[in-house]
């Protein structure tokens, strides 16, 4: 019997890039997303810093303060931190490893020497489980 093959989607969206860790990322979309979400936390940043009452110096920032100073930026930082778990997730995957090792993006110190790795590591470019090719996924059947 032949197994007809598995569909896959060779052309996945943004939504796709940021929200899912399902699937398979090339080095520049990797670069592209991940300079969105930075751009992002300097924004973030950067309003912080403005609408602070006090003057900022190092004695008087604190994560507490940050967290205060507005009530969204904490969402904010969890969403961009699972943005940030699905990129590491994906190019793990593309570069034929398990998914599980982007927990150590946790790991202080370690979780920037990962990304880096991870952006100057090349892809596989035959197919794995995780997708056909670099920047796609196996749809379920």
């Amino acid at each position: 019997m032949n197994t007809p093959p598995q569909s896959a989607n060779i052309t996945p969206g943004p939504i796709w890039a940021l929200l899912s860790p399902i699937g398979r990322m090339g080095r520049e979309p990797y670069w592209l997303s991940f300079a969105l979400v930075w751009i992002i936390i300097g924004i973030a940043i950067r309003l912080w810093w403005i609408s602070s009452l006090v003057e900022i110096t190092p004695e008087t920032v604190s994560p507490a303060a940050f967290a205060e100073s507005n009530a969204l930026f904490p969402i904010l930082f969890f969403v961009l931190q699972w943005f940030e778990l699905a990129l590491v997730i994906k190019r793990l995957q593309d570069i034929g490893q398990s998914g599980f090792l982007a927990l150590l993006i946790f790991v202080p110190i370690l979780n920037v020497v990962m990304v880096v790795f991870l952006g100057f590591v090349p892809s596989k470019m035959e197919a794995n489980r995780h997708g056909p090719l670099p920047n796609s996924y196996w749809r379920k059947s």
